[in-house]
């Protein structure tokens, strides 16, 4: 047992060494960005476009938070301002779709999809999702009542100063991915090694063929639904070197999770801005679900047509 603990450890350590040559550096970047004139000028930029999916200039602001730094800054800038009920929740899907996508997209990298597939979609999503909201949805127009969540504005003095948050920001960021990775690592070791996790693959296979996938998939599949992309992108990248998840299988399922990952914490930390967060559930759900399906009846239609014009070309050439 001592030897699984072990190399649970070591897979831990290895895993976080590897996220965090990713994440350092980007949330460093991003968090220094913050008092440089580079996000308000890209928060001007974007303001006459918050219109046309019925958000006022401001909702820019939580908007490019969110999506350069993570879902809590998107929520703290949501608490700076006064929003409709109807507002906020097109904010909340949004970011739910879309958010942390440096990180994000970055980890995403390390498991072998392409980065800018990943941004495509989700961007995608929470343009597509935010203007079918603002159409069919005539109500909201309440403002919303926070909940007892105040936002905090940090002051600095200085690049030095400023250097200094953004390093320890960032650390801040790979000691919390340790302190979740590592331990995560040994439990999913012994878990492999004392055959559960073949248990669990079997549960959930039924549910992976619908969608189109393997059950190799599903130790990524458990890893991105639970603790989310970021954090779980260690299992994920364990999966797919122990597991032999093939090509498309890893496609299938980084674009479900990419619509819908840590479903727990991403819906639950959006109660304090007062909307209701069941049917922010649903639609990820649903989106995730019918998304990778079409994905998935599209792949596998191309590769049917693939199999049948190489089997003709191989007829042809032995007459």
């Amino acid at each position: 047992m001592s030897g699984i603990l072990y190399r649970g450890l070591q897979q831990g350590f290895n895993t976080t060494w590897t996220l965090g040559k990713v994440i350092f550096p980007i949330t460093l970047i991003v968090t220094i960005l913050q008092f440089t004139p580079v996000l308000p000028w890209i928060i001007r930029l974007l303001a006459p476009v918050m219109g046309l999916i019925g958000l006022p200039g401001e909702a820019a602001v939580p908007l490019v938070l969110g999506n350069t730094l993570n879902l809590y800054a998107g929520i703290a800038a949501i608490l700076s301002f006064e929003f409709t009920v109807k507002e906020v929740f097109i904010l909340a899907v949004m970011l739910s779709f879309s958010h942390n996508l440096f990180v994000e997209s970055a980890v995403a990298t390390k498991v072998g999809v392409k980065w800018w597939v990943i941004i495509g979609i989700r961007v995608g999503l929470a343009l597509a999702a935010a203007t079918i909201i603002n159409l069919i949805w005539h109500g909201g127009a309440e403002m919303a009542q926070y909940g007892f969540v105040t936002a905090t504005e940090v002051v600095l003095n200085g690049w030095g100063e400023i250097a200094l948050h953004g390093m320890q920001t960032a650390l801040i960021a790979i000691l919390q991915l340790a302190l979740i990775v590592i331990p995560l690592m040994v439990i999913m070791q012994y878990m492999r090694e004392l055959g559960w996790m073949n248990a669990m693959s079997n549960k959930l296979a039924p549910f992976l063929k619908i969608l189109g996938m393997d059950k190799k998939a599903s130790m990524t599949m458990v890893a991105g639904l639970t603790i989310g992309l970021a954090y779980g992108a260690g299992l994920m990248i364990q999966a797919v070197k122990e597991d032999n998840v093939s090509k498309k299988d890893m496609y299938l399922a980084m674009i479900f999770l990419v619509s819908c990952h840590a479903i727990v914490e991403d819906t639950l930390i959006f109660i304090p801005l007062g909307i209701p967060v069941l049917p922010l559930l649903i639609i990820r759900l649903t989106t995730a679900i019918l998304l990778t399906m079409i994905i998935a009846f599209v792949w596998n239609s191309k590769e049917r047509r693939k199999r049948k014009g190489a089997l003709h070309e191989h007829s042809y050439n032995s007459l």
